[in-house]
């Protein structure tokens, strides 16, 4: 296996960690936001009020899944960009720490 090869293992690596990341964070913030929706509710008067608290957080869950797939469809676009950085970055610190720590 070549070096590019190997790099773009990593970069597709990187990727799929930072995209199973995402959706778990993303599912976790809408469990956060109907948690309390759900804390509100009980201590709020029902009618109107509760029904635009409701509307309101799906909004936000909403706009917040869209804005997350964005990020990973971009991420998945400029990856090679975005992760060589990263990866190249990491090698350095790692040669400069066993050195650092060889001496």
């Amino acid at each position: 296996m070549n070096a590019e090869n190997s790099m773009r293992e990593r970069i597709d690596t990187m990727f799929r960690n930072d995209r199973l990341f995402a959706y778990v964070l993303l599912i976790g913030a809408w469990l956060a936001v109907w948690f309390v929706v759900n804390q509100v509710a009980a201590l709020g008067p029902p009618g109107k009020l509760m029904g635009l608290v409701y509307l309101s957080a799906f909004a936000l869950c909403v706009f917040n899944t869209a804005s997350i797939i964005a990020m990973v469809k971009h991420y998945e676009h400029a990856k090679d960009h975005i992760y060589r950085q990263d990866i190249e970055h990491l090698d350095a610190i790692a040669v400069s720490n066993k050195q650092h720590h060889s001496n």
